[in-house]
């Protein structure tokens, strides 16, 4: 049995001020996003679409926008309303942790719809080009969740390897944040890359994503303690999968369609 290093939240400290690792969680994610958004302007389906990298760098400003709102909106609204209404200042203490990522998928679609009515190119080739520059992210965001010992998993099998001894908890567990940052993100990552290094359809990509997270996410909810849970035709749903399956569903509805309309993805990118 392993236990949870329990590092210290705060990076460092300039004074009264306090770096937080979660904080530079999400620097990391904004940083492999430029440097993935590079990547992936200079292949050749996307560089025939005109991306430029100032493009990567206003697309930046409106994603972290919508990350944080959203995010922060969608664990106030979707998991601890009741928490957050008896604590309001709480909902801007984000440095403690305590982001959705459901939410902040949705900030980024509304972010990324303004930019590109911004900016006159299609919203569904915005959404193609930033699709695989995300799961990274997610993956980082979930490494600040396990240093933060937030997201606790279900108590572990007897004899499993790494079931760690988690802060507060007194049976083993599963190290789910680990697990979601593997899966969820990394996994994810290698199969989205991997599929839009050609050029697909318009909206392939990003419809592929919809339905990889929602799978990826829909199975490791077994292994993490839900924030609630629902009960359908008689088969526990928890937060995260409820969340997960309208993604699935909706992305597989744009996967169809994306390659029924048979539009290649290395078309220009204007509107």
């Amino acid at each position: 049995m392993l236990t949870h290093p329990m590092p210290d939240p705060i990076a460092f400290s300039i004074g009264p001020l306090h770096v937080h690792w979660y904080g530079l969680m999400y620097v990391l994610a904004f940083t492999m996003f430029i440097l993935l958004g590079r990547v992936r302007i200079r292949q050749p389906h996307i560089a025939a679409q005109n991306w430029q990298k100032e493009d990567l760098d206003d697309m930046l400003f409106y994603g972290m926008l919508g990350v944080v709102l959203g995010g922060r909106l969608g664990e106030v609204l979707f998991y601890r309303p009741a928490f957050f209404l008896a604590n309001p200042l709480e909902i801007f203490q984000v440095w403690h942790g305590g982001m959705s990522f459901h939410g902040g998928f949705l900030g980024v679609m509304l972010a990324m719809c303004l930019w590109s009515r911004k900016v006159g190119r299609n919203l569904f080739d915005v959404y193609d080009f930033v699709a695989p520059l995300v799961p990274l992210g997610y993956a980082a965001g979930r490494i600040g969740n396990f240093i933060n010992a937030e997201l606790p998993g279900r108590t572990a099998p007897p004899g499993l390897p790494w079931a760690m001894k988690w802060p507060g908890i007194a049976l083993p567990v599963h190290p789910s944040p680990l697990y979601q940052a593997l899966v969820d993100g990394l996994l994810v990552f290698v199969i989205l890359w991997l599929y839009s290094r050609s050029a697909r359809p318009r909206m392939a990509v990003g419809a592929m994503f919809t339905v990889l997270y929602g799978c990826a996410r829909s199975f490791t909810e077994f292994f993490r303690v839900p924030d609630w849970v629902e009960i359908v035709g008689g088969v526990p749903i928890t937060s995260g999968q409820a969340l997960s399956i309208p993604m699935i569903v909706g992305g597989l509805i744009m996967l169809f369609w994306a390659y029924r309309r048979k539009e290649s993805g290395s078309a220009p990118g204007r509107a």
